[in-house]
């Protein structure tokens, strides 16, 4: 099994284009792969990101370049999201990030790892409720 270090300074940001307003970004990454540290066998994921950022976002690029960078890595499911979580917080300096990684079935079972990190005294602003509408289009029959 081949192993890589992976350096968490190839991700790059940018300045937040509205630092005074919470907004939520979301990300899929669906082509995560990394190593079984047991077997050298390929692990495949969707990761989910979640973040409101405070003055700095993670460049798509970077981010893409440093996910690719697991793919020779062999970690255990829980320690691989804690630490691209770690590595994008410590990057961006988030008011909130969440990172779910849904890993595929690998022995008869789905993994799904979901870990969190909040900026220190940082509060959501209530969410708004909008009332849900149907579907509405002038071209059905």
């Amino acid at each position: 099994m081949t192993t890589t270090t992976i350096s968490a300074s190839t991700l790059e940001t940018f300045p937040n284009p509205a630092p005074q307003r919470d907004f939520h970004i979301h990300m899929e990454i669906p082509e995560f792969t990394c190593l079984c540290p047991k077997t050298g066998q390929p692990d495949f994921a969707t990761l989910l990101l979640d973040y409101i950022p405070d003055q700095t976002c993670v460049e798509l690029k970077s981010l893409k370049l440093y996910i690719w960078s697991f793919r020779n890595t062999g970690c255990f499911h829980e320690a691989v999201t804690n630490r691209i979580l770690d590595d994008l917080a410590s990057a961006t300096q988030p008011r909130y990030m969440r990172l779910t990684a849904r890993f595929y079935v690998r022995g008869g079972i789905f993994t799904t790892v979901i870990a969190d990190h909040r900026q220190t005294g940082w509060t959501p602003v209530p969410m708004v409720q909008l009332a849900d509408f149907a579907s509405q289009s002038n071209t059905r029959a």
